[in-house]
């Protein structure tokens, strides 16, 4: 079994988990594609699952790795880099096309020491949740 994404003009509208022969002879009336999506591909690596279903190291075997990132209804796919991502998180932020991953225009603090951050779009900073 694959897990299979319907995209529309770009935009992923569902995501099955089928066998090839059901895409293959599948009569679909409804406009769009089926393309292949690996669930253990994020920003382009594949991942391997722990037994609780947790992502764990990436894979020893990168061809494995399909599309850049798992896709899910809403998600876009960049058919000339043959690529799924997510939406535009805030206005500011851009896609890396090396892993179809959003970055913000400031790096998130990494002195997490149990401190939680939000990105603030209207001050472009990264604030500490206080609560």
């Amino acid at each position: 079994m694959a897990h299979y994404a319907k995209v529309t003009n770009g935009i992923v509208t569902r995501v099955i988990v089928a066998e090839q022969d059901f895409i293959d002879n599948f009569i679909d009336t409804v406009p769009g594609d089926w393309i292949q999506t690996s669930y253990n591909t994020f920003g382009g690596v594949h991942y391997i699952r722990n037994e609780d279903g947790s992502i764990g190291d990436a894979s020893a075997d990168q061809t494995k790795a399909l599309r850049y990132n798992f896709a899910a209804k809403g998600y876009n796919y960049d058919a000339e880099g043959d690529a799924f991502y997510a939406p535009q998180p805030y206005s500011s932020w851009t896609l890396d096309k090396t892993t179809y991953e959003w970055q913000p225009p400031v790096a998130r603090p990494d002195d997490y020491n149990g401190i939680n951050y939000f990105w603030n779009e209207e001050t472009q900073t990264w604030d500490a949740v206080t609560e």
